[in-house]
This record gives C-alpha cells, sequence and structure tokens, in this order.
C-alpha cells in the first residue's frame, strides 16, 4: 500500500494544483450548507413536512459518512487526476438533477448523488497536501484547505439567504453549474498525478461493515434532535451500527488489506489530536447551528439577517487561516490551540445569558470572535496530528480523520438539539408553575423558555470546550514515523521535547 512520489515534488507547480483542488472542495462544502435556508420555501413547494424535508441535509451528510471511509482504498487504486474528476463529475451530474427536480423525490436523488461526489474530495485534498509538501511546510498549505471548510459553511447562508429571498431556489444549482465546470476544465489543464497506485485488493466485508456502521450510526444521532432519544428509530440504529462497527474494527485488524488501517492510533499525536478534533468539532457547531435558531426562530430575524451576522467572522476567519498555518509552520499546534481554544469558549460564555432584546452588534462582536479562536487551532489541529504519520498511512489518516468529524459533528448536532429541547420544555414548565402565564402569552413564554433553553446548550459547548482546551495542553510536536519495509509497527515515535 505504498504511497511513495510518483514524482520529484519540488518539480511540479503546487499553486495551480492546490488552487483547482481547493475551488473544488470550496464548491462542495458550501453546497453542503445552503439548503438548509431554503427548506421552508421547498416545504412549499413541494407539500412536505419538516421532518421529510430535513433528508436533504440529513441525506447528504449520510452520504458522505458512508463514502469517507472508502477514500483510502480509492485514493490507493486510482491515480489524483482520475479521482478528482470523477468526484466533480459526479457532483455535477448531481448539481443537474437538482436543479431540474420535478418532485421531491428527484431533488433528494440529486443531492445524494452530489453527496457521492463531494464526499471524496476532501480526503483527497488533504492527502494531496501531505503527499506533496514536507511537514515543515504543510501548515500553510492546510491553512489554505481550513478557508475552504470554514468559509464556505459561514457564507452559505448568507448567499441562499439573498437567494431565495429575491429568485427560486433553483437558482442556487443552476449558478453552481458553470463553477463546477471550470473545476473540471481548470483539472483537466493543472491537475497532476501525486502518487503510485498500489492496487490494493478492496476489503467487501469491510465496505459492508462500514456502510452499515457509519450510516446507521449518523441516521441514528440525526433523527434524536427531532424524534427523542427514547424512539425506536433512533435506539435501533445506533444499536446496530455499533456492533457493526465493532466487527468493523476487528475486521481491520486482522485484514492483511484493511479498508481504514486502525495502525494509525499507535502513533500517539495522531490519536490525541484525533479526539480534540471531536470536541472541536462539536465546537463549532455552536455558531452553525444554535444562533441561527436563536436569531431567525426566537427574534424573528430573516435568514438573510441572519447569514449576514456571521459574515464578518467568516471574512476574519479566510484572512486568518493561511496566517494561522503559517505560524503552524513556526511554532507548532500547541500554544495556537490553547490560544485559540481560550478565545473561543471566553467569547461562548458571552452566549449563555441571551435575551429577547440582546443587540445585534452585540451578536455580530461575539460571534466573530469565536471565528477568530476557532481559526488559530482548526487546522493546525489536524496537521499536527498527520504530521506525525508515515507515508504509507497517509491516505488512511486523512479518511479516518474525515471519518471522525463526520461522526462527531452528527453528534454535536443531536446533542445541542435535545439539551436545547429538554431545557426549554423545563423553562416552559417553571414559568407555568410561577405563574407567569398570567402577564405574558403563551408565544411569549415559548420564545422566552427557547431563548433559555438555547442560552443552557450554551453552556454544554462551554464545557466541551474546557475539554478541548484541557487536551492542547498535551499536545507536542511529532517527528514524521519511519517505518521498515513492509512493517506495520512503527521505529520512530520520537517527540521532541519543544511543543
Amino acid at each position: 500500500m505504498s504511497t511513495n512520489l510518483a514524482f520529484d515534488s519540488s518539480s511540479i507547480k503546487k499553486g495551480p494544483l492546490l488552487f483547482v483542488m481547493i475551488l473544488g472542495a470550496f464548491i462542495a462544502v458550501l453546497n453542503q450548507t445552503i439548503m438548509s435556508v431554503a427548506l421552508p420555501e421547498l416545504m412549499v413547494d413541494f407539500s412536505i413536512e419538516a421532518s421529510t424535508a430535513q433528508w436533504l441535509t440529513t441525506g447528504y451528510m449520510l452520504v458522505n459518512g458512508v463514502l469517507i471511509p472508502i477514500t483510502a482504498f480509492l485514493m490507493q487504486r486510482f491515480t489524483t487526476r482520475e479521482l478528482f474528476q470523477a468526484s466533480m463529475v459526479i457532483f455535477l451530474g448531481g448539481t443537474i438533477v437538482s436543479a431540474v427536480a420535478p418532485n421531491f423525490d428527484v431533488l433528494l436523488a440529486g443531492r445524494l448523488i452530489q453527496a457521492a461526489g463531494a464526499g471524496i474530495i476532501m480526503p483527497l485534498l488533504m492527502n494531496v497536501i501531505l503527499t506533496v509538501f514536507p511537514p515543515n511546510k504543510r501548515g500553510a498549505a492546510m491553512g489554505m484547505v481550513g478557508f475552504a471548510i470554514i468559509f464556505a459553511p459561514a457564507i452559505g447562508p448568507t448567499i441562499a439567504g439573498y437567494i431565495i429571498e429575491h429568485f427560486s431556489w433553483r437558482t442556487m444549482f443552476y449558478g453552481m453549474i458553470p463553477l463546477v465546470v471550470i473545476v473540471i476544465a481548470v483539472a483537466f489543464i493543472f491537475l497532476k498525478n501525486v502518487a503510485e497506485r498500489s492496487y490494493p485488493k478492496i476489503d467487501i466485508w469491510g465496505v459492508v461493515l462500514s456502510t452499515i456502521g457509519f450510516g446507521t450510526v449518523l441516521y441514528g444521532f440525526s433523527s434524536a434532535g427531532s424524534k427523542g432519544w427514547s424512539s425506536a428509530e433512533v435506539v435501533l440504529p445506533l444499536i446496530a451500527g455499533v456492533v457493526a462497527l465493532i466487527l468493523f474494527t476487528w475486521r481491520q485488524l486482522v485484514t492483511k488489506s484493511p479498508l481504514l488501517d486502525l495502525r494509525v492510533f499507535k502513533y500517539n499525536m495522531f490519536s490525541l489530536t484525533t479526539v480534540i478534533n471531536i470536541a472541536v468539532t462539536m465546537v463549532m457547531y455552536a455558531d452553525m447551528m444554535l444562533l441561527p435558531l436563536y436569531l431567525q426562530s426566537a427574534r424573528g430575524y430573516t435568514a438573510l439577517e441572519s447569514g449576514l451576522l456571521m459574515l464578518p467572522g467568516a471574512l476574519l476567519m479566510g484572512l486568518m487561516m493561511p496566517v494561522t498555518g503559517k505560524l503552524f509552520d513556526r511554532f507548532g499546534a500547541k500554544w495556537l490551540s490553547i490560544i485559540g481554544m481560550a478565545i473561543t469558549i471566553l467569547t461562548t460564555i458571552g452566549f449563555v445569558n441571551l435575551t429577547d432584546s440582546t443587540s445585534y452588534t452585540y451578536l455580530v462582536l461575539m460571534s466573530t470572535g469565536r471565528r477568530f479562536g476557532m481559526a488559530m487551532f482548526l487546522m493546525p489541529i489536524t496537521t499536527a496530528g498527520l504530521n506525525q504519520l508515515p507515508a504509507r498511512l497517509n491516505a488512511h489518516g486523512t479518511a479516518i480523520s474525515n471519518t471522525i468529524k463526520q461522526v462527531a459533528g452528527a453528534i454535536g448536532t443531536s446533542l445541542l438539539v435535545t439539551v436545547m429541547a429538554n431545557r426549554t420544555k423545563a423553562h416552559l414548565l417553571d414559568m407555568a408553575a410561577a405563574g407567569g402565564s398570567g402577564n405574558l402569552s403563551k408565544e411569549h413564554m415559548l420564545m422566552e423558555a427557547s431563548i433559555q433553553g438555547i442560552n443552557d446548550a450554551y453552556l454544554v459547548i462551554i464545557g466541551i470546550g474546557i475539554v478541548g482546551l484541557l487536551l492542547s495542553f498535551f499536545i507536542k510536536r511529532a517527528d514524521q514515523a519511519e517505518e521498515a519495509e513492509g512493517s506495520q509497527i512503527p521505529l520512530n515515535r520520537k517527540v521532541a521535547s519543544k511543543a
């Protein structure tokens, strides 16, 4: 399963290569986030319930989560150019189907096709960076990747909100078609192959078990927020998923050609940063999910106003990502992570006392501060872990890292929704018991209870952030491990004392 370079990396033009792949990743991630704003209009157009419409985002995430574990095999079986072009063509096909969809079923099919193409792009991009850049220069490159995966979902609601207010929802897909075509054309000119193919045997049982495991776990957590944790539709998929993942883990450890080589967890910094990334991903979802709920459901702001509130933070994040990457190359991830997590926690504290009169300006400042903090640690943490892996495990490391983030995102979302819903009910009961209904209308009481429920959810986010902060103190600068030919056991776990 060699991933040795098929060329001298110093001879390739890294700028055009990164530009093409980052643009593809940007479009894919942007597409993942814009649909949530359009759901109300789609519910009217297709006469469907919210639970049905939600499958446009849940289904997209499920396909991504199922496909990402397979990308390690795909990256070893096909060339970089073949895989990227194929993923963008699949994505283009799904975009066209979505744009012309006459009914909800066809629209959902188009979204799932889009997800099949998009799921390949991000792990492939990260693997290319690990292949063409030495460890001491990966930070800046990964900073640009961070720009794509963070900036895109941050501006997505703003773009989608504007389109929904002025045009049909189909415009979101029609506008994306020429962008994808341009990426395909530019990739045909500039994209080069960066690794030798090793033609590994596909682990059929691994594919089956990972599909069942990750698919049902993601479905279970995604459904928990709306259906409740005691629902059979949540409990049964979670049980089936956990059993399948246990069998999948056993299978990967005993087979000669694992779909995902779990031996990456023998490397201490990769394991540590993976745990931190779980906490970080959950923290990130606070802004992306709780704040729009507060703004639109409790305060009555429009989707466009909600998106515009997060735009300054997105722009600052876009400027910070490359800077943070260069700082990582020079100083490592430890103090960037500690400082960034501290800033994020402090600014999140500003969201635990929201009211029905909290000013828009205050929310902009606090949200922008959170984004500034997150920009300091998101990509450095990931890069610090991947830098320790030997080249042979790059494809597996990127696939595992992206898969875990996908699962953590689903868990974080369901956890926050559950906390918010349960605490809203509790606050509503307390108000009723205190006789608050005498002076307040039922609608106003529900609004007040909802705001307090959101405040409680932010408290949970602070707790998760503190866990990430404490773990960040254990990050160290790790040398890239070396392995004997054909060995599965790391020979070098040397960790430099300098953090």
